[in-house]
């Protein structure tokens, strides 16, 4: 099975000190092919780990499967016969062959397979989920989901706790530095439902949603997804697919994620941090009394969340 981690030399150099030769550890990063039927339909770089769920996020993010029964299996494949090694990676084959970077699933019978304008024409990289995308048009991807229609709501003094929480968890990201992590949470409870870590932020996306097909968890009503970085288009994206209505990052958005979060009716925090966030969309949904008490005096969403040091 694939590493989370490996070892390399690094050599240290600090100026006016001598330089210092140790071993470092740092994330692995290698591509997983999905294969759908055993057709190829995207190449994605991440780490290792959680292929399943990984699998099955980005299905539910490319509108392919909507529920968990529509997921019936998945195998991981190589070696002879199965289509040959990732043109242009060496990615070291152990002895039987497999690589563990090519997976194939299997959908539940009478699921429509994927479109074939689908597939990605190249590498999907860790740092972004839609380089591959055959065209614009297909960036924005259409949920069965109600989301805007989910009254779930949240206490704040829950919500400033959440990226603690998901910083504690991080277990590969102690070792390495190098890991995007992110979790889904109950809103009404605060409880920490599923953590994953991923080289790439969609990564970790797909692989909580992933969980959720797993666990026939769909839509993801009354759950707050929190991720460790900032909250990018392709994050807003998956989260309205899977029927996430919050979606709260400790950095912040972009203007395009801003924009699909308000057409979608899904709340967007950012710069959550400390005591004080940022609420781009929806902020109704963030029970808080100083929150209430801005708004009703017309102040807008940032600024609610700039006074809340």
């Amino acid at each position: 099975m694939g590493r989370i981690t490996v070892r390399r030399p690094v050599t240290k150099l600090t100026l006016g000190a001598e330089a210092i030769r140790r071993s470092d550890t740092l994330a692995v990063e290698e591509p997983l092919e999905i294969r759908v039927g055993g057709l190829s339909l995207a190449v994605t770089m991440r780490t290792p780990g959680n292929d399943v769920e990984l699998a099955a996020g980005f299905l539910v993010s490319e509108g392919v499967i909507s529920r968990g029964d529509q997921f019936r299996s998945a195998i991981h494949c190589g070696g002879p016969g199965t289509g040959g090694p990732i043109t242009g990676i060496s990615i070291g084959a152990p002895a039987d062959g497999n690589t563990y970077n090519v997976l194939d699933v299997t959908l539940a019978p009478g699921v429509k397979p994927p479109d074939p304008e689908l597939a990605r024409a190249f590498f999907t990289t860790s740092s972004c989920g839609l380089c591959g995308k055959a065209s614009i048009d297909a960036v924005e991807t259409t949920s069965v989901y109600d989301v805007a229609g989910d009254t779930v709501t949240v206490p704040a003094a829950s919500l400033v706790g959440f990226p603690d929480a998901l910083r504690a968890q991080q277990a590969v990201f102690d070792k390495t530095g190098g890991l995007h992590a992110a979790a889904l949470f109950d809103a009404a409870t605060g409880e920490l439902l599923v953590l994953r870590e991923d080289v790439g932020r969609h990564n970790a996306v797909d692989k909580v949603v992933g969980w959720a097909v797993l666990h026939d968890r769909l839509p993801l009503r009354g759950v707050v997804l929190q991720v460790s970085g900032r909250a990018s288009f392709e994050l807003v994206q998956k989260a309205v697919m899977a029927g996430i209505p919050i979606l709260a990052a400790v950095s912040a958005p972009s203007s395009l994620a801003v924009e699909l979060a308000a057409s979608s009716g899904l709340t967007l925090i950012g710069f959550l941090r400390g005591p004080s966030m940022n609420i781009y969309t929806r902020e109704d949904r963030v029970l808080d009394g100083q929150h209430a008490e801005a708004v009703s005096t017309g102040m807008d969403s940032a600024a609610v969340g700039s006074v809340r040091a």
